[in-house]
């Protein structure tokens, strides 16, 4: 691992690392935003999984996050949304190859030798930064933004007792019947619709569920909600009963304003269950 960049911010660190991954075969960034309280023992952590052509560092930057783990004294973790590098498949397309991993891994040639998101994030990430820093791994949260709120959703369900929490901003949440989904798990898992199901929020929160609490936002003016299908998610949600909230916020789009404005109460929600 090699340091790219460390700051101070809010009396903390907000580093910018990378690394070998074994899990994707290319170099791999990411941001990590470690608390003054970090200085004294590990802290609890929440996982920031960003949406469609992002990189580590557009929530790092864009999100106004730092301020409020600070107060709360949880650590931040920026990933990126997908392998990149010279020999990486792509695709000229912005929502499919690098930029948009949507958090699986690839059964499918060209993407199966660097496309293995779901292991560099709930496995190879998570060992690195668990050996290398003063983290918490017993309490983790995790949350995301469109394709990341969709990566989000569907690890903790996936993941039963690896997080305490779970949120989303306008997540993906169907993507087995938007145009946001359809095309990408075909082109990585294939045409086997069976094996799309296990990365699909609405499909999991009908069969399984989340056993903790959940927080979701979503924007009524947002420019994609034909393709995010949040009243599938709703709707399954009403119908397990799970513990949650679920918020339309009028007025707000799918841009970084939107995430600025609700982080405070999202990183609260966090806290509140990391040191419950």
């Amino acid at each position: 691992m090699k340091t790219v960049s460390e700051n101070t911010c809010f009396d903390g660190t907000q580093g910018v690392y990378t690394h070998r991954s074994d899990a994707c075969a290319c170099d791999m960034t990411f941001g990590l935003f470690l608390p003054e309280a970090a200085q004294q023992g590990p802290v609890p952590v929440l996982w920031y999984l960003s949406g469609l052509t992002c990189t580590h560092e557009n929530a790092m930057v864009k999100a106004g996050a730092q301020g409020w783990a600070a107060t709360h004294g949880i650590a931040l973790i920026f990933p990126d949304t997908s392998p990149r590098g010279e020999g990486v498949a792509n695709d000229e397309a912005y929502d499919l190859g690098q930029g948009a991993g949507f958090y699986v891994n690839a059964t499918q040639n060209p993407w199966t030798p660097h496309f293995q998101m779901w292991d560099y994030i709930t496995h190879e990430l998570t060992n690195l930064i668990n050996a290398e820093f003063a983290v918490d791994m017993t309490r983790q949260g995790i949350t995301g933004h469109s394709m990341g709120g969709h990566g989000a959703l569907t690890m903790a369900m996936n993941l039963p007792g690896r997080f305490r929490s779970v949120s989303a901003f306008a997540p993906i949440a169907h993507p087995t019947t938007s145009d946001w989904g359809r095309k990408q798990l075909t082109a990585y898992l294939g045409a086997d619709e069976a094996k799309w199901a296990p990365h699909d929020a609405t499909l999991l929160m009908r069969e399984k569920g989340f056993d903790g609490p959940v927080l979701i936002d979503q924007g009524t003016n947002d420019q994609f909600l034909d393709l995010l299908k949040p009243e599938a998610l709703a709707e399954a949600i009403a119908a397990r009963r799970q513990q949650a909230t679920f918020r339309m916020q009028p007025g707000y789009d799918h841009s970084y304003f939107f995430v600025q404005t609700f982080i405070e109460d999202h990183i609260a929600f966090h806290a509140n269950a990391l040191y419950a």
